[in-house]
């Protein structure tokens, strides 16, 4: 799965910045990465993959907003 082509900003416009662009592609490929990778040990070691997914899921949606006091 490549990084989405579209980043939409906050304001609803997407993100045009080249700079941030790059980080965002970055971050996606380092995520994407390292979330097959614990998906694939757990399915290996014996983990429902349905499970896993769901509890990978489950790890972002309890991602914390830098915008939201905590």
């Amino acid at each position: 799965m490549n990084a989405p082509t579209v980043w939409p900003g906050a304001d609803g416009k997407p993100v045009s910045c080249r700079e941030k662009l790059k980080v965002l592609a970055e971050n996606h490929a380092e995520l994407r990465q390292a979330l097959q990778d614990a998906f694939e040990d757990a399915v290996l070691m014996g983990v429902d993959e349905a499970a896993m997914r769901e509890m990978l899921r489950a790890l972002v949606e309890g991602l914390e907003s830098p915008r939201k006091p905590a």
